[in-house]
């Protein structure tokens, strides 16, 4: 594998390509209100002040430029606040003072017109100063708020484990290392077709590109797929929910989900709803991790009921599905799809149990309880893919493939025969990612400790995808294909939720 080291004009180059793509796109506003129900964020400006050259070298290795000084300018700002609060205080003393002349003026009785004057010229200069005092009070929630924003617009630290650059670190393979040699480079577009199980013709009539039918067995597989992957984590002890299709955008954004991504491409797709509405907008979720992450929004969990790992299956949608050409053909890159995911909320590790410690990405010598059900999620994913009968690859992947909440991923490659010609005929299927306190934070959920200095402390969230259908079908019809007898084989931990236990799919005559 390349190294992971980034020269210094490698990363010159990574800013200068960032900073293009700010320029062209411009920042990516709050493309929402926040309604007053909201879960309030709380980023943890303290760690970014005490640290704002760890967080500029961070954006630029995550490539986010364009926020790289955002630290820099909290830190400019609180000095800024600081000394407005000391004129603050000094100003309520001296309006404190003047009242106590105005006070022993008037408990003098009778006063000449001196004694009048005076007592004016005192109520005008305390007036004078608590309009001041209002205009600072002002001045110091703007800058707040501005502290806030600048915060939240940064992306995780990254995890000690993860590569800085753009290239993956190989952790290892699932069924064997060496690449298989399938006697055929038919995709399953080709195959879906032949067999009766896919149309994307009829989809887009009905929805445009990147929709699709399944049909016949395909169909049959999708449910297998979720029942088989529902199993796996099911006898590991974890809790199966199903989750709305529909969130606020405010918690789609919490969870880092943007509506436009680095490049101005719409990411999310917006529910058009009445004006009146405006301030409570919905989208359709992404992932099931939004839903699940905003389910315990302004929740305080018990840190003995943690880690709560819960599993289920949902529709996922993505308004950004790629330019057309081989990587996006067929059922790898669609708008619509069914998935099974995997979330978790953990407790922070012990150094870490304070809001005002540091928290993102931080990590010990032993293993934070974030880290063993991130490892759990990993043996899962395996577990089915090897079953499946699916070659792969295992990745740590690098700073630049990390989204905004991520401060470590794993990737799971798959061996597709269709696609050798683009990085060996590999392509993502799985995902896992650990968020530590970055979600936490943002909608507001807690660990409550029983004993200890330390009461509350914001929640470490992971997530990772156990199944996503439309990629892992497109995978075992190419790589179940025979050539010969045209027909594709079933894998066998799938048959007991096929009817009849279908062994293998063949064309009908």
């Amino acid at each position: 594998m390349p190294s992971t080291f980034v020269c210094p004009s490698c990363r010159r180059a990574l800013l200068e390509q960032a900073k293009t793509a700010y320029r062209q796109h411009g920042a990516v506003k709050r493309p929402y209100t926040r309604p007053s129900f909201a879960p309030k964020p709380t980023p943890n400006l303290k760690h970014i002040r005490q640290n704002p050259g760890l967080y500029e070298q961070n954006s630029v290795d995550r490539n986010y430029a364009p926020y790289a000084k955002n630290g820099w300018k909290i830190l400019e700002l609180h000095e800024k606040l600081v000394t407005l609060q000391h004129e603050a205080v000094r100003s309520r003393q001296t309006i404190n003072g003047l009242e106590k002349q105005l006070q022993a003026k008037r408990a003098g009785g009778r006063e000449d017109g001196s004694s009048t004057s005076t007592t004016d010229t005192l109520i005008a200069e305390a007036k004078a100063l608590k309009s001041a005092l209002e205009s600072r009070i002002d001045e110091e929630q703007r800058w707040r708020e501005e502290m806030d924003r600048l915060a939240l617009e940064l992306p995780n630290l990254s995890s000690l484990q993860t590569p800085v650059g753009d290239q993956p670190k190989l952790l290892g393979h699932i069924n064997g290392e060496a690449l298989p040699t399938p006697n055929h480079n038919r995709s399953h577009v080709d195959i879906g077709r032949e067999l009766d199980l896919l149309d994307f013709e009829a989809s887009a009539v009905t929805s445009g590109w990147g929709w699709y039918f399944l049909k016949n067995e395909a169909a049959l597989l999708e449910q297998a797929l979720i029942q088989y992957a529902l199993s796996v984590a099911l006898k590991r002890g974890w809790q199966i929910r199903t989750p709305p299709s529909l969130v606020y955008s405010h918690i789609a954004s919490a969870c880092g989900f943007m509506p436009r991504d680095q490049h101005g491409e719409t990411q999310i797709y917006s529910i058009t709803q009445d004006a009146d509405a405006a301030k409570s907008s919905l989208v359709l979720a992404g992932t099931a991790e939004i839903p699940f992450a905003g389910s315990q929004a302004n929740n305080v969990l018990s840190e003995h009921d943690l880690p709560l790992k819960i599993i289920g299956p949902s529709r996922s949608y993505r308004a950004e599905a790629g330019a057309r050409g081989v990587d996006t053909k067929g059922l790898y890159r669609v708008h619509e799809f069914t998935k099974v995911e995997m979330f978790a909320w953990t407790a922070p590790p012990p150094s870490l149990s304070s809001s005002d410690d540091g928290g993102f990405g931080g990590e010990e010598d032993t293993q934070t309880q974030a880290e063993v059900i991130f490892n759990e999620m990993i043996s899962i994913q395996i577990e089915i893919l090897t079953s499946l009968g699916l070659h792969a690859r295992v990745l740590e992947m690098p700073t630049t493939d990390l989204g905004a909440s991520a401060a470590r991923k794993i990737d799971i490659e798959a061996f597709f025969p269709s696609r050798t010609g683009i990085d060996d005929g590999y392509g993502e299927v799985t995902s896992a990612s650990i968020c530590t306190d970055y979600q936490a934070r943002r909608l507001n959920t807690k660990v409550r400790y029983a004993k200890g200095d330390v009461r509350q402390a914001f929640a470490h969230t992971v997530n990772g995808t156990a199944l996503a259908v439309p990629r892992i079908l497109a995978c075992l019809l190419e790589n179940g294909w025979d050539e010969e007898s045209r027909s594709v084989k079933v894998p066998e931990c799938l048959r007991r939720w096929m009817p009849g236990e279908i062994a293998t799919i063949r064309a009908r005559s």
